[in-house]
Order: C-alpha cells, then sequence, then structure tokens
C-alpha cells in the first residue's frame, strides 16, 4: 500500500491528473501497449494521424490563377465536386477535400485530399475552369516524387471520364498543356459545328471540347481546342480574342498561361487570320436561312481575275468542283471593270444550285477547304440578291 501510494505521489509531481498521462510524441501505440489498468490508457498520437501526417505532401496539389472571389469553402466544393463528376473518388463515399489553405493576396490554394491516389486524380484537372477563369493545378514544391511513389498512384488514372468536366484527355492529366487554348464568352446558341468551322480557319484540330451543362445539354459559352499545328496556336488566340459575336465579346486564350504575342515572322499569318475572322463572324450568327445560292471567299485574287485564260481556267475549274455536290445551275465570278475600278463582288465566287440539297452539301464541303493556298469561307447567299446581281452584302 505504502508502495501504491508513492507511486502515485510521483505521477502527481509532474502535473498528471489520475488516470491520463502525457502523450509520446512521435510513438506508434503498439510501441508500448499498455492496458487499462488502475492508471487507465496513456493516449498517443493515432496511427491515423501519424499516416495523414507523413502522407500530407502527396496528398495535396497547389492550385494557382484563383479569381478574387474564391474561399476555403468554394474551392473545396468545386474540387469536392469535380472529382466525384470524372470518377476521381478512390477513398469510398464523401467528399475527396478535407482541407484548404488560400492565400488570397497571391491567388493560389493548397488543396488537400483524403487520400494519395486521388491526389494525382487531381492532377488531370489542370486548367480546369472556376469561377469562370482557368486554373492550375500542380505539385506543391515540398512534394517528394520519389516518397510518394511509395505511398500511392504517382499519375491520374486514364480512365478519369475527364469530358465530364470541359477537360481534353491527354491535353491534361499532368501535362503542362501548354498549346491547350481556352474560348470563351461564346453565345449560348452557337452550335458545336458552327464553332468548329470559326476555330479551323487556323488549321485542322487535334481536339475540341463545347463544355455543356450535364443536365440539359446546352453549351455553357465555352470551350477548349488543341491544333494539330502548334505553331498556329498563338495566331488563332490573338486573331480571335476580343472579337465580338452578337452581344459577347469572344475571350481566347491559352488555358494555362497568360495571353502570348504572336512572334513578328507571324505577323503576315496574323493579319490573314484576322480578315479571315471578319468573315467567319457571318456564319457565326444566328442559324443562317438555307438558299440556293453559296457565296465563296478566299478562293481568287483581282490579279487573277484580270487575265482572260486565268480567268477561264479558273471559272472551269469551279465549275467541276461544285457541280460535284449537285445540279449546278450557275456559277458567277464577278470581274474588275476595264478601267481598273472593282466592280460589285470581286473577289467572291457565287454557285448557283438546283436545290437546297446541293448548296447545303456544298457549302458543307467546301467551307474551310484550301485553294490555292487559302483556307475557303461559304456561306449561304439571298438569292434575290443574286439574281439582281446584288453582290456586295
Amino acid at each position: 500500500m505504502v508502495l501504491f501510494r508513492l507511486q502515485l505521489a510521483t505521477i502527481a509531481c509532474f502535473g498528471q491528473i489520475t488516470g491520463t498521462a502525457p502523450p509520446i510524441p512521435g510513438m506508434f501505440p503498439n510501441m508500448f501497449p499498455l492496458g487499462t489498468g488502475q492508471f487507465g490508457a496513456l493516449p498517443v498520437m493515432p496511427v491515423q494521424a501519424m499516416t495523414q501526417q507523413a502522407t500530407r505532401h502527396a496528398r495535396r496539389v497547389y492550385v494557382g490563377g484563383l479569381p478574387p472571389i474564391a474561399n476555403e469553402q468554394s474551392v473545396a466544393t468545386f474540387f469536392s465536386q469535380v472529382m466525384a463528376a470524372i470518377g476521381g473518388n478512390t477513398a469510398g463515399p464523401g467528399d475527396a477535400v478535407v482541407n484548404v489553405y488560400i492565400n488570397h493576396e497571391k491567388k493560389f490554394a493548397f488543396v488537400e485530399m483524403r487520400s494519395v491516389e486521388e491526389a494525382s486524380n487531381a492532377m488531370a484537372l489542370d486548367g480546369i475552369i472556376f469561377e469562370g477563369a482557368p486554373v492550375k493545378v500542380r505539385r506543391p514544391s515540398d512534394y517528394n516524387p520519389s516518397l510518394a511513389a511509395t505511398l500511392g498512384p504517382s499519375q491520374p488514372n486514364p480512365n478519369l471520364n475527364l469530358a465530364a468536366v470541359g477537360l481534353t484527355p491527354g491535353s491534361a492529366g499532368g501535362l503542362e498543356g501548354p498549346d491547350r487554348i481556352f474560348v470563351g464568352g461564346l453565345p449560348y446558341y452557337f452550335t458545336e459545328a458552327q464553332i468548329r468551322e470559326l476555330l479551323e480557319s487556323f488549321g485542322a484540330l487535334r481536339g475540341f471540347d463545347l463544355v455543356k451543362d450535364r443536365e440539359t445539354g446546352n453549351s455553357k459559352g465555352y470551350a477548349f481546342c488543341v491544333y494539330q499545328d502548334l505553331s498556329v496556336t498563338d495566331i488563332a488566340c490573338a486573331a480571335l480574342n476580343g472579337i465580338k459575336m452578337g452581344d459577347k465579346t469572344l475571350t481566347v486564350r491559352r488555358a494555362n498561361q497568360g495571353t502570348n504575342q504572336p512572334k513578328p515572322e507571324q505577323e503576315n499569318v496574323l493579319l490573314h487570320a484576322q480578315q479571315q475572322i471578319a468573315l467567319q463572324r457571318l456564319m457565326l450568327q444566328p442559324p443562317p436561312v438555307v438558299t440556293k445560292v453559296v457565296c465563296l471567299t478566299q478562293v481568287v485574287t483581282v490579279d487573277e481575275l484580270k487575265d482572260d485564260d486565268e480567268y477561264e481556267d479558273i471559272l472551269e475549274d469551279i465549275r467541276m468542283e461544285a457541280g460535284k455536290f449537285g445540279q449546278l445551275v450557275n456559277v458567277v465570278i464577278p470581274r474588275p471593270r476595264p478601267d481598273g475600278e472593282n466592280a460589285p463582288g470581286v473577289g467572291k465566287v457565287f454557285l448557283e444550285y438546283a436545290d437546297t440539297e446541293g448548296s447545303s452539301k456544298a457549302r458543307a464541303g467546301m467551307n474551310g477547304r484550301k485553294f490555292g493556298g487559302n483556307h475557303v469561307v461559304a456561306v449561304f447567299f439571298p438569292e434575290n440578291k443574286f439574281s439582281q446581281g446584288e453582290y456586295d452584302e
């Protein structure tokens, strides 16, 4: 009994209350198993807490470029929702995000996920639109690739449904994706085909995604694309950015970087591209009225039209090509006047078909094709104006 009182007094002198004991930092509870005897169990750091601390560097992602209105709750909710949408949750039901720290001054956040695998899946969200702006998703500076490789997958699952949130598989997924283009400010009535027509005036697309509402299927007013020829990326961005489309203004830039200016050697190409945009805007108004007349631009030059032999060759070539789409009634290619003055419609080619089926096939088949090094622009033309020779619409 004396020995028991001596032990109790010893514990009391260290400021402890009977039945509790100080934590033992850095030790797992199984290291010194203590039963619940006369003094109770000694509380130590749980295994789960130790594991969380050790894996935090691999469970966090850096999110940069946040808008000023972002806060911890909105960031956590957004990333939890998009992780669920792409099938990136691997730690069971519930939200993937467990903690968010935001630096409002520098507009970035650290988003902590439940698991290492979920953090790796989140890397596929690089370039996703948050509150109207694309954000960067990166590994934090304290990320240790060698150590992380022992904790779980270090790359996103290749089967993630990135299209569900408007991302193109292969253009993100942990890659920098510097040539992926964000196209914002699109009128909601623009169809996917119309937007592709506009973008493809600069070259063939390797990938394209018009982001749509998951429930209604309607356009959300922005899209992403990647060109096969990456050298036209800056040209397309510079030519399209700021263009008025209906009551909207396009915002076009690299998704993961600031606006890049075209190089000096690209200026001539840019000038030509801007001229094409003015013509493309005719197509990107509310759906056009289908007529039996198709107007082509970017096909002939004034100098070509001045030479009689060359003019006849061009007329024959176009007649043969246009005849492939339907019964061709007439081909009109206005020429400059003898005094050198341009007549109405010079630089345009008009194709009149027997029916709208032929004209529709011609418009779809010839728009965007290369002719003499230029990309052809094809639009329907009012039949009444064509019949009256009013070619300057």
